[in-house]
Order: C-alpha cells, then structure tokens, then sequence
C-alpha cells in the first residue's frame, strides 16, 4: 500500500540523502465540528458563524421514519444551540 509523506529531502553526501518528515499540521483545521449528534453536525466557520450539516445516511432505507427523523434534528439543533449561543 503507497502511502503519502510530507517532508523535506536533503542530499548530505554523494549517495547518501535524509529525510526529515514535517507533522501533519492540525491547527486551524477548517470548519472544526463544535457538535457531534447522531442525526447533525455543527460546524464553525471562519468568520465564526454556526453551520448545521443533515446526517442523511438513514433518509429512505430500512426501518425509516420521517417524524422520529425530523423529532430527533429539531432535539439536537435545540440542545447544540442552548450549549453553543449565549442568550440574553
């Protein structure tokens, strides 16, 4: 299996080379969940604004309600928004 390395590769002899690998950088990791549910995502942009994101994996296939569907969003907006926004 290939595998993918950043780094940088010296020459420091006539046949000889190192490599130095750099770390995966994981600071500033784009859009950082700030809630995990079993039905959404909440994701933080950039600019600070809140973005949910529909887990629609389970939408049509066996055993799928749409009103436990849709109950179970609207509890999780609830709960990540009363954690997630000050209220005045």
């Amino acid at each position: 299996m290939r595998k993918d390395y950043q780094g940088v590769l010296t020459r420091d002899g006539r046949e000889h080379f190192t490599f130095i690998e750099t770390p995966a950088s994981t600071d500033g990791k784009r859009n950082p969940h700030v809630f995990e549910g079993e039905f959404i995502t909440i994701t933080r942009r950039s600019d600070g604004s809140l973005r949910p994101n529909f887990k629609l994996g389970r939408i049509g296939g066996r055993g799928f309600n749409l009103e436990s569907y849709a109950f179970g969003v609207a509890c999780e907006l609830r709960e990540a928004l009363r954690s997630l926004v000050e209220e005045d």
